[in-house]
């Protein structure tokens, strides 16, 4: 496996085969750093050569390229555009494909798109900054029928950035000004009172299948946020797998497909729901590239379901490659 990495500024360079360079630290966050090599996709119809410029000019070749593992977060790793890019360039990839990757970065069309197959999501509003600015008061007037508390999301940002807990009316000017200064669109959604459930979905050559379920149990964090996920944070517990009956592990796992489904999920997904008192289950949303971190859901629903990481790897590449 050769590691490449994307600087701030777009740069494809060929990173150091160290996993530990990129953990996650709440003190320091990893980033790609510009060595001043730049890595060389091969061109479409050509031959599949990999190839690195030194910084000195010179190329080397890296071999030729099987598939590729995005294993990106955010804008440019989970829209679509990176998956764009490797489609024209007519390299196979693991993962999510343009459609779904696209679909599911944007939580206003992934709703859409579930509702149009009658999957139930939550309560919500999409709120645009421009007719925000302009007039507020129609909007206001829509939240307000939603009820507290609200969970303000901007609409196109991953990994609970920018996602604020609203459980006062007050508080929600400067919740949606957070969430502004992440993307233009944000939604805001009624917050659900019930068990947080996820499932992992996988892809492989004989079909698309789904994990059993897991579940995140908050002992004192609001939500699951950005530190709750990544950084290993106090006052959540992830779980898997999730103490549920039979009939609920079923449920869960068929809604799970069937979301994979209505947004035409390609390679991979972790499809997050509620599952409420009443035994109803709503889907919250679905994540196209899940963390694969070692307390990450996605790894772990598919480890207590009887794969190893490695296994997980080698079914993703596997995919990939059969496309």
């Amino acid at each position: 496996m050769i590691p490449v990495g994307i600087t701030r500024e777009g740069a494809f360079v060929l990173e150091q085969d160290d996993p530990a360079k990129f953990a996650l630290d709440a003190a320091h966050m990893p980033e790609v750093i510009d060595n001043d090599t730049r890595v060389h996709w091969p061109e479409p119809g050509g031959e599949r050569m990999l190839r690195v410029a030194a910084p000195d000019g010179s190329v080397v070749d890296l071999g030729e390229v099987d598939v590729v593992l995005p294993i990106l977060h955010g804008t440019h790793g989970e829209d679509g555009t990176i998956q764009g890019y490797f489609d024209t360039l007519e390299v196979p990839y693991a993962g999510g494909g343009v459609l779904d990757s696209a679909l599911c970065m944007d939580k206003h069309f992934m709703k859409v798109a579930l509702q149009a197959e009658g999957i139930p999501v939550a309560p919500g509003v999409t709120v645009r900054r421009r007719a925000w600015e302009a007039d507020s008061s129609a909007l206001r007037a829509q939240i307000a029928q939603l009820g507290l508390p609200l969970f303000v999301k901007p609409a196109r940002a991953g990994s609970s950035v920018g996602v604020s807990k609203v459980t006062d009316a007050a508080e929600l000017d400067a919740a949606l000004q957070i969430a502004f200064d992440e993307d233009e669109k944000v939604l805001v959604e009624a917050g659900i009172v019930g068990r947080e459930i996820e499932v992992a979905i996988l892809e492989s050559p004989t079909g698309v299948r789904a994990s059993l379920p897991g579940e995140i149990v908050l002992t004192s964090r609001g939500f699951y946020d950005f530190e709750g996920k990544y950084l290993g944070g106090e006052g959540v517990d992830v779980v898997c797998p999730a103490d549920l009956s039979d009939e609920q592990i079923a449920a869960v796992q068929r809604i799970g497909l069937a979301a994979f489904a209505a947004v035409d999920g390609r390679g991979l997904a972790r499809v997050d729901v509620f599952l409420t008192d009443d035994g109803d289950i709503i889907v919250n949303e679905l994540n196209t590239m899940p963390g694969f971190t070692p307390i990450s859901m996605f790894p772990k629903c598919w480890i207590a379901s009887g794969l190893s990481y490695g296994e997980l790897i080698s079914e993703l590449i596997e995919a990939g490659l059969n496309r």
